[in-house]
């Protein structure tokens, strides 16, 4: 190298901002499938009526769409196109089916309230949507990661509209905590003094009010935020 020639170094850039804090953004609050993407109506509003319902419920189907995309990551490039839904339908059945199994065999009383709703997982637009849009077009890490947070996000969603739920219409919370952590956990729930219950909360119609409350306090604070962004972008320019 001659001594005219000079080395110009640029400044690093900013890093972007990783796969995984967008995937964990998007998961909860951004493209979140109860509030957002509106995917999974009938068990959002069916098994809402308790906080550990809506929980188990949104685990399990997060569980299944983690092992979903994780599975159909791997072999994107071997299924045709004329067959990709076929098969990625026969993979969330198969995962379905050892989900379904297992609580059968270790959790039996919660498998029997949760009922139909565990199989229906395998029919649930959140998981297909899931696996034809992310898992089939990236590797298995995000894939994997992708699916959890989808299904956790909704899993929250639907923990909390059965917590309001419940304690709106029967003055309590972690109400058949003890089908999961057993006898024991009984002591867990946590009542609301003399208060009687309020009906309408627990039956479908207040499904969909709580949902639809839920929308309007997203929405709300979502405007809050980009207007106070746009305040903050006026201000620098």
């Amino acid at each position: 190298m001659s001594s005219g020639q000079q080395v110009l170094i640029e400044p690093p850039s900013a890093a972007a901002p990783s796969q995984f804090a967008e995937i964990f953004r998007n998961g909860l609050w951004k493209q979140n499938p109860g509030l957002v993407q509106l995917l999974g109506l009938c068990p959002t509003l069916a098994m809402t009526t308790s906080l550990v319902n809506g929980f188990s419920l949104g685990l399990m189907t997060a569980i299944v769409m983690a092992a979903s995309n994780a599975s159909v990551s791997p072999i994107r490039h071997y299924v045709p196109s004329e067959i990709r839904i076929p098969v990625f339908i026969l993979i969330i059945a198969a995962l379905v089916t050892v989900i379904d199994l297992g609580m059968h065999a270790y959790l039996h009383t919660l498998h029997g309230v949760l009922g139909i709703f565990i199989p229906l997982i395998v029919t649930n637009c959140i998981v297909l949507a899931r696996v034809e849009a992310f898992a089939a077009k990236n590797e298995v890490a995000p894939s994997a990661f992708d699916g959890w947070m989808m299904g956790f996000g909704l899993a929250l969603v639907l923990a909390v509209l059965g917590g309001v739920r419940e304690l709106l219409g029967a003055g309590t919370l972690f109400s058949g905590i003890d089908l999961v952590f057993g006898v024991q956990a009984k002591q867990w729930v946590w009542h609301m003094g003399d208060y009687q219950g309020f009906l309408l909360a627990i039956l479908p119609p207040g499904a969909f009010f709580g949902l639809g409350s839920l929308i309007a306090i997203r929405n709300i604070l979502e405007r809050r935020a980009a207007a106070k962004l746009a305040k903050s972008a006026m201000r620098a320019s």
